[in-house]
């Protein structure tokens, strides 16, 4: 992947809807990448992220690799960048709901439609069996989230990544809430100087390596049950307080690669001016979800969870999840473009 295929888009935005569009299968060309193909559907090699949540199965299991002759589903062109209505969301109602900002495209009150994953979590609440109304609270200090949750003075919280629970029973959000089905997944990506030497083709290349990830930034896919790299010590991890100081310790040498999400990286070095000076590595590090959680404490913990996972099943199913996926991901492509 070269550096003008993550932070150097010409986005593609429609300016009306969907209507009437459905997406199509396409027979990959001998040659053709992932990027090649949103090139040429798109007009911008920076649309494989639409190509990519359209087929993730397949993706994610070859780990972006494309084949001649296999069949991929090309959905639309990202679409208007208006926020659906969200007619049961109210001050006072039934389930009361908390988010925050600063986590864009997924939730940011300054984002069109407050971000991906609060249109997804409205779409939900309105795809549930029964429809209830529900509130919706920021509170921009993610520090407070998982105590106001756990204490019950809200229903549910979004988005929060699922650590390893089944090698991690006892850390607070295994031991203490429930997740829901998977929202949506972010791809965690290795970030290095241009022309670095640095590949990353099996797990057995990074042993050795120096990687920087903000401090309070999880580690768990690290520390997975085939890699356990920290508690081997098999790689050194520094943990600055920014992704901004993690860039400039790849820039300055001290480190081989930042590791964070392809948004996140993406944003940093734009807004660093680091484009063309670094580059994310093809092969993706980890693929980690996003969900809802809900207290284990909550007396109706479980009926919540039940029917927010019967609401995610059914707008999955339905033409309105691509759609609010690929519009998020059209609108973040072209802020970095203007940006």
């Amino acid at each position: 992947m070269t550096a003008s295929c993550l932070v150097s888009p010409s986005a593609v935005l429609a300016q009306s809807g969907n209507d009437g569009c459905a997406p199509t299968p396409y027979a990959v060309a001998e040659g053709e990448s992932v990027f090649t193909i949103a090139e040429k559907h798109y007009g911008d090699p920076e649309q494989w992220t639409l190509i990519y949540y359209a087929n993730e199965d397949k993706l994610k299991a070859s780990v972006f690799q494309v084949s001649a002759g296999d069949v991929l589903m090309i959905p639309c062109a990202p679409g208007s960048a208006q926020a659906n209505a969200t007619p049961l969301l109210r001050d006072e109602a039934e389930i009361n709901l908390l988010t925050g900002s600063g986590f864009s495209p997924f939730t940011d009150q300054d984002w069109p439609g407050s971000g991906m994953v609060t249109e997804l979590v409205h779409a939900v609440m309105e795809s549930t069996p029964d429809p209830l109304t529900y509130s919706l609270t920021w509170n921009d200090t993610w520090a407070d989230h998982l105590a106001d949750l756990d204490a019950k003075r809200f229903d549910m919280g979004f988005p929060w990544y699922q650590p390893n629970c089944a090698q991690t029973p006892n850390e607070e959000r295994c031991k203490n809430f429930h997740f829901s089905d998977p929202l949506v997944e972010v791809l965690i990506l290795l970030f290095v100087n241009e022309g670095s030497q640095f590949t990353f083709e099996s797990d057995a290349d990074i042993v050795g390596k120096r990687l920087c990830r903000p401090a309070g930034y999880f580690t768990h896919d690290l520390e997975r049950p085939d890699r356990q790299w920290l508690s081997r010590g098999l790689v050194s991890l520094i943990q600055p307080d920014t992704p901004q100081d993690c860039f400039a310790a790849l820039q300055a040498g001290d480190v081989d690669a930042v590791t964070v999400n392809v948004f996140l990286g993406a944003t940093t070095i734009e807004g660093m001016g680091l484009r063309g000076k670094v580059v994310p590595l093809d092969r993706p590090l980890s693929s980690e979800s996003l969900h809802v959680i809900i207290s284990k404490k909550h007396w109706r913990g479980t009926t919540h969870l039940y029917r927010f996972n019967a609401g995610l099943a059914v707008l999955k199913d339905s033409d309105r999840y691509a759609q609010i996926v690929s519009k998020h991901l059209g609108i973040f492509w072209d802020k970095i473009k203007i940006n």
